[in-house]
């Protein structure tokens, strides 16, 4: 259905009123891919300092973790929260305020150097992580059928971009300056983000029926929660411990509870029978694999680029090179964004995320060879990157495709909350190998060179399962149509 605003533009040809609206509507991508991209840097503003925060805040590194365990446990709860509260009480009044969250925690993070403090506030950011599947709900209901695959594909991309791109500059401050001026840069980035969103992203006319689920809320939240810490904590606790063992279990049964619950349910918080139909499981099942791909490279790249020549396999660089040097992934995510775009629109997003996955196995077995020079990592990083740009876009055509506007901004969080679980999961695999697998250096353990070939292995072998699991997608084309309907799909 194409509700009024949508309408507005061709009912009026030729008028101020219609080049108003055109204006507008052109801007409305770019606004909402930097809001994007900024949600991103925030995300991986720590990732430069992460090895010295418990010198920088008095603490243990076990306890220091927590200062990335609380964004992440925030974010992946707020992704389908967010979605929900957006389409029952509009999508742009619900980015503002996940980029409002994103303002208070940096500048509370900013202002302190205390544990407890920089753990909250780092909570607080990790809501911002529910604009990027309101946008690109915003998308699907604001921008013409030529227009949407594209803007998708690039919004859908915007949380690599931002990632990659802002390693450097933030390992840039931090090298050069107070590292409290990567908190007081990320509120920047988000002020700058909301009065864009204000000025130009006009709010969404598409609403859904009912009330909040609140329990449904709760469930899916302590569910969430208990398999994430259990997940992103195992290490440290132990994989046989009581504590992770007891989690599994929890989260296990919790999210059982919550499952039967939300299927008897008038409104729920995610209509279960939706994400049961075959297009719409598979491409989250997908979503995790590919998030697990994805962070093996952040993880390895920069520890290989910055170890010392010494270890006969490091390649001796700095902070801020290492950064610049990994900055390709995320050009390459920007880049091909529109080719992946292209695909979908002409052979189905199917094939698209496909080829996606076949390039990103492609690119981390070619990884496990080409470790050799400073180029060989940036090749490498440029391959991982085309693979994962590609396969991101394809993603919001996938879900979009097969359920209704009103669902939207809910679908759309979930299958970000499918790639988080994704890239919890590959920190703690990637985490515990390359734990395993060290050698000394200076009195320290460092990755060896076998830890960083399996690491690879793994992120490989995910984007293969990946693969597999996309191959049983609908084969007909499944292009984003307003009424939620897949283009010669049905319900089933």
């Amino acid at each position: 259905m194409t509700h009024a605003r949508s309408a507005a533009p061709s009912a009026t040809t030729g008028g101020s009123g219609g080049k108003a609206a055109a204006v507008t509507r052109r801007g409305v991508v770019p606004v909402l891919a930097f809001a994007g991209i900024s949600v991103a840097v925030m995300q991986t503003l720590l990732v430069p300092v992460v090895a010295g925060l418990p010198a920088l805040l008095g603490t243990t590194t076990s306890d220091a973790a927590w200062v990335v365990t609380a964004t992440l446990l925030s974010g992946a709860v707020a992704t389908p929260i967010m979605g929900r509260l957006g389409d029952l009480y509009g999508k742009r009044r619900l980015i503002l305020c996940s980029l409002g969250a994103m303002v208070a925690g940096s500048l509370m993070c900013a202002m302190t150097s205390s544990l407890l403090p920089m753990i909250a506030g780092r909570a607080v950011q990790g809501f911002a992580m529910g604009a990027i599947p309101l946008g690109i709900s915003i998308m699907r209901d604001e921008l013409p059928p030529d227009r949407l695959g594209p803007a998708m594909a690039f919004m859908s991309s915007s949380l690599g971009v931002g990632g990659a791109l802002g390693m450097p500059a933030a390992a840039y401050v931090a090298q050069h300056t107070d590292w409290h001026v990567l908190f007081f840069g990320a509120a920047g980035l988000g002020l700058l983000a909301m009065l864009t969103v204000a000025a130009v992203v006009p709010e969404s006319a598409q609403r859904t029926g009912g009330r909040f689920d609140f329990p449904g809320a709760l469930g899916l939240s302590a569910g969430l929660v208990a398999l994430l810490l259990a997940i992103s904590k195992g290490g440290d606790w132990g994989w046989s411990s009581g504590l992770t063992l007891g989690l599994l279990a929890a989260a296990l049964l919790i999210l059982l509870l919550w499952g039967l619950m939300e299927l008897r349910v008038p409104q729920p918080l995610v209509d279960l029978r939706s994400t049961a139909r075959r297009q719409v499981l598979l491409t989250n099942l997908a979503s995790i694999t590919v998030g697990l791909a994805f962070y093996a490279a952040t993880l390895v790249l920069p520890q290989l680029l910055q170890l010392p020549r010494s270890t006969g396999y490091g390649l001796g660089q700095s902070m801020v090179v290492a950064g610049v040097c990994v900055a390709p992934m995320g050009i390459a995510m920007m880049l091909v964004s529109s080719l992946s775009a292209r695909i979908s629109e002409a052979r189905g997003p199917k094939v698209s995320l496909m080829a996606g996955l076949v390039i990103l196995a492609v690119a981390y077995l070619a990884g496990m060879v080409l470790m050799g020079a400073v180029w060989q990592v940036v090749l490498t990083a440029v391959l991982i990157g085309v693979g994962i740009g590609i396969a991101y876009s394809a993603m919001p055509a996938l879900i979009l495709g097969a359920v209704p506007p009103s669902e939207s901004g809910a679908a759309n969080g979930l299958n970000t909350l499918m790639r988080s679980i994704g890239t919890s999961s590959s920190s703690a695999v990637v985490g515990v190998v390359l734990a395993h697998m060290s050698r000394p250096l200076g009195g320290a353990d460092v990755p060896s060179q076998g830890g960083f070939r399996v690491s690879f292995l793994i992120a490989a072998g995910a984007a293969l399962a990946g693969l597999l699991i996309a191959s049983f997608l609908p084969g007909r084309r499944a292009g984003v149509t307003r009424t939620g309907k897949a283009q010669g799909e049905g319900d089933a």
